[in-house]
Formats: structure tokens, sequence, C-alpha cells
């Protein structure tokens, strides 16, 4: 999808279609993170802390728990 960006007074702003925010679950209400390396501009939602905190949790216990079977799971 190619798109431009749209005057808005002093600022440039980018239309997203609402195909593309239906398929990210984001509406007018979803709070987005904006990041860049210099050269990509990456959009997304933001994570809900407790989940990703609760996510890690899950996988450090996996990991302590199946280090072995992993590592050899590895070769």
């Amino acid at each position: 999808m190619i798109k431009t960006l749209t005057r808005t007074g002093n600022s440039l702003a980018l239309v997203l279609d609402r195909p593309l925010l239906e398929r990210t679950n984001i509406d007018e209400n979803t709070q987005l993170e904006i990041s860049t390396d210099g050269r990509v501009i990456v959009i997304a939602p933001v994570q809900d802390k407790k989940r990703a905190a609760k996510i890690k949790a899950i996988v450090a216990d996996l990991d302590e728990r199946y280090a072995g079977a992993f590592r050899r799971l590895a070769k």
C-alpha cells in the first residue's frame, strides 16, 4: 500500500484506511506507540504492561523448566 501525507495546518498527517485499522484492531480510542530507527517509522498499539509482564514471566518459567530440552532441540 502506498500512501501520501496530507497537510493539516502546519503538520502532515497520514490517513489510515478502515480495512487496515480493522485488521490491526485500532480505533479512535487506541493509544499508539510510534518509534523509528531513523529510516523506518513503526506505529503499534500500546501494549498492556500487566499482560506483557505476565507473558515475560511465563517465558522465564518455561526457560527455567525446559532449558535442557531447548538446548538439545537447538542442536
